[in-house]
């Protein structure tokens, strides 16, 4: 579990095709490693993977096909990636409660500077667009945000200078590719209300 409030921006060092898979080796940047073991588990732009090996100044992960294949940017040497270790229960949850499990591949739309802010608008996948409201939280590439609202197939945030100096972000551009995940309490409601719908019928 995790919080989307990214720690550090380490970026992908090399890749090792292997059947079905592929280990990769990730330089942490400034994130801490020093309480991280073998097994533990770090959102890598949004994907929860498992520490394999370190080896030096990295980290290794071994990653399926099936996350490669609902992931964008994990699998592209020199990519800088947003990096959040795994929550403890004594943590501040800052965020909101994130998994890790990358639920498609959105789009960047806009993203233009707006006074001291900027705005990204993002085109997800039509199926998750009805777990998104306005106000309610997303994570993209493993950062949590706040949706300002939704118009036309696409979601809006605003984007506050920390985040832009502290993330990937800052590297955006229209077309880009990024990973998302909806809110978890929205995806347990709606799979209620469908049950619910579905026993009246």
């Amino acid at each position: 579990m995790f919080t989307g409030i990214i720690e550090a921006v380490g970026s992908i060092r090399h890749i090792h095709p292997e059947k079905d898979a592929m280990r990769i080796h990730i330089d942490p940047g400034r994130l801490d490693l020093t309480d991280v073991a073998i097994g533990d588990s770090i959102a890598v732009n949004g994907a929860c993977l498992t520490v394999t090996a370190f080896d030096t100044g990295c980290f290794t992960v071994d990653v399926s096909g099936e996350t490669l294949s609902c992931t964008h940017g994990l699998d592209i040497p020199g990519n800088p990636v947003n990096l959040e270790k795994a929550l403890r229960f004594s943590d501040r949850l800052d965020g909101h409660l994130v998994s890790g499990h990358v639920e498609g591949i959105g789009e960047v739309v806009t993203f233009a500077q707006a006074g001291d802010r900027c705005l990204l608008a993002i085109r997800p996948p039509s199926q998750l667009l009805k777990y998104i409201i306005p106000k309610g939280s997303i994570t993209v590439d493993g950062v949590s945000l706040t949706v300002n609202q939704i118009s036309t197939g696409q979601i809006e945030i605003n984007l506050i200078p920390h985040t832009l100096a502290n993330t990937t972000f800052g590297q955006f551009a229209p077309g880009r590719k990024v990973n998302l995940e909806t809110d978890m309490i929205a995806k347990y409601v709606a799979r209620l209300l469908e049950q619910a719908q579905g026993r009246q019928q």
